[in-house]
Order: C-alpha cells, then sequence, then structure tokens
C-alpha cells in the first residue's frame, strides 16, 4: 500500500495550559484533495502550521511524504507549496516581477509565464501588485504557492475577498492541479467550496475531529431537511411529527419563525405527504417551503452546537 502523503497521529498541541489540538488523527493520500474544517477556535489553524513545518507537536506525530515537517524542513520544503491566508508582497512591483522574484528563491521553478496562466493572471502580468483587486491578489498567492511544482499544496482560505467567477475559476485550476496528482489539504469557511472539491474532509471542534469521510458520507448521517416558515397564530407545539423525523427546530430570524425537520433514512417523500396532507386538513399555507438534501452547513452548524460529539 502506498505511503499516504500526510499522516498525523494523536497529534497534540498546547499554548502553556491550553491545549488547541487535542489527539487529532487522520491520513491524506496521495493525489488526494482533504478539507480540514471546523468552527472557530476550533484548533485548525494550530493543525495546519504544524503540518506546514512552523511549529511543532507537543506530542503525537506528524509526517509530510515521510518526513517530520519541522524537524526535517529541508527534506520537505521543496517539495510543498503553500498559501496562507494573507501574503506579503512589494506593492510596486509587477506581477511578472513578483513571479520573477519569487522564481529565485524556488528549486525547479515553472516558466514565468506558465505560472502566470497557470493562475489566470497572465492578462495581468505588467499591472503592479498594489493596482491589483483582493481576489486578484489572492490568485497571485496561489501562482506563488504552485510555482516550485508541489507534491504537496496547503491552501488556507484560498477563495477569501474573491467574487463567484474568480471562485469558480480557481476551483478549476485547483481541480486541474489535483488531476495532475498534487495532493491538496484546504481550509475554507466557504462551505460549498469544500462540498465541491473535497475528496474527503475532517471536521474539527474544540481540538478534536467531530466527524470524518467522504462528502456523500458525512452528509448522509444528517439526514434531509424540510423547512418552511411557521404559520402565523399556530403554536409551535401544534406541527405533527412526520415519518423519519425528530422534533422540528425552531429559529426566529426577521421574517418569522421557521420550521425545520431533519428527517433521516429514504423517507423524505413520505414525510413531505404527511406534512401536505396535515396542512391541507387544516387549509394552511406553508410559506416558502423546501425540501432538500443536508447541506455541509447543516452538518457544520450541528458540530457548532456539539451535537456531532
Amino acid at each position: 500500500m502506498d505511503e499516504p502523503a500526510i499522516r498525523v497521529t494523536d497529534l497534540h498541541r498546547g499554548y502553556g495550559d491550553f491545549e488547541a489540538v487535542a489527539g487529532v488523527s487522520f491520513e491524506v493520500g496521495a493525489g488526494e484533495l482533504f478539507a480540514l474544517l471546523g468552527t472557530n477556535g476550533a484548533g485548525k489553524t494550530t493543525t495546519l502550521e504544524t503540518l506546514e513545518g512552523f511549529q511543532a507537536a507537543s506530542s503525537g506525530t506528524v509526517r509530510v511524504l515521510g518526513h517530520d515537517p519541522y524537524r526535517e524542513r529541508r527534506a520537505v520544503r521543496p517539495q510543498i507549496g503553500i498559501m496562507l491566508q494573507e501574503g506579503g508582497f512589494f506593492a510596486d512591483l509587477t506581477v511578472a516581477e513578483t513571479v520573477g522574484h519569487w522564481r529565485g528563491f524556488t528549486r525547479r521553478p515553472r516558466g514565468r509565464d506558465e505560472t502566470l496562466a497557470l493562475a489566470g493572471l497572465a492578462d495581468r502580468a505588467g499591472v503592479r501588485v498594489r493596482q491589483l483587486s483582493g481576489g486578484q491578489k489572492r490568485r497571485l498567492d496561489l501562482a506563488l504557492a504552485l510555482l516550485g511544482r508541489p507534491r504537496v499544496l496547503f491552501l488556507d482560505e484560498p477563495t477569501a475577498g474573491m467574487d463567484p467567477e474568480a471562485r469558480h475559476a480557481t476551483w478549476r485550476i485547483v481541480r486541474d492541479v489535483v488531476a495532475g496528482g498534487t495532493t491538496v489539504l484546504l481550509t475554507t469557511h466557504y462551505l460549498e467550496e469544500a462540498e465541491r472539491l473535497a475528496d474527503r474532509l475532517a471536521m474539527m471542534h474544540r481540538g478534536r475531529i467531530a466527524l470524518t469521510g467522504t462528502v456523500a458520507d458525512v452528509l448522509a448521517g444528517h439526514g434531509d431537511r424540510i423547512v418552511f416558515t411557521l404559520p402565523a397564530a399556530l403554536p409551535a407545539a401544534a406541527l405533527p411529527p412526520l415519518p423519519g423525523g425528530g422534533p422540528p427546530g425552531i429559529t426566529v430570524d426577521g421574517g418569522g419563525a421557521v420550521v425545520t425537520y431533519a428527517v433521516t433514512g429514504a423517507r423524505l417523500q413520505h414525510a413531505l405527504h404527511a406534512l401536505l396532507r396535515w396542512a391541507d386538513e387544516r387549509d394552511l399555507a406553508l410559506e416558502g417551503l423546501q425540501a432538500r438534501s443536508a447541506s455541509l452547513e447543516d452538518v457544520f452548524l450541528r458540530t457548532a452546537e456539539g451535537a456531532a460529539l
């Protein structure tokens, strides 16, 4: 069996009395895109920085391409690419000059023009960095992370600040990189991004992994959703039980009270039929009625509430 590109075993990382990472284990196979998600303060950034070699584990083992990324940095660093949340550029250099300058620090770099084309920046080559939009600067960050033809690529919030068109273009670039055999570890707050790109994912909460698996596996355990606005003057206690559904959740926003049923198993059609029949018998209009599969946002919110632990 091939050695995984990334292996994390019982990783602990503490700062004084605070343990940011409390026993995390996962593997990422070669050529796989793995999304590491988590609530604020969950420990994903600390985990990522340990994998990138910026800090050592307090205990446990971390291996990237078979090496300890902190103690064997010289062996690891030329083989990885890192796209941080914020990059630092010389504002008065052009995009082409920035890539050319960075090539001098990179072993076996791609050509300048190839790198710009890969990141979709060929038409911005002569533009000064300070004139780039926030999304274009993120594309320049990605270009530099890909410059050394990395075997493992770390992407930390790669599409932050991008408009939808630029975000989808960046997703295409990442898919092409993975198709070329590069292993990618992604962290993102755009849950749709993880849902679209990831082969597998792990979701962290309070320093531990709350759940892990393929996107399909993770979503399958959280059921389908039926959502609608609670009819005026109808008490929540009057809502019916549904086949495959537990007690409904009620949330209040500016548009009124929103009812959400989580329906497990292959019961969505039966549950929806029962709900509509109940509403017809009472001559009730269910405004905003939606029936949909669970999303990563649903899973994330349940994890944040501790329901997945």
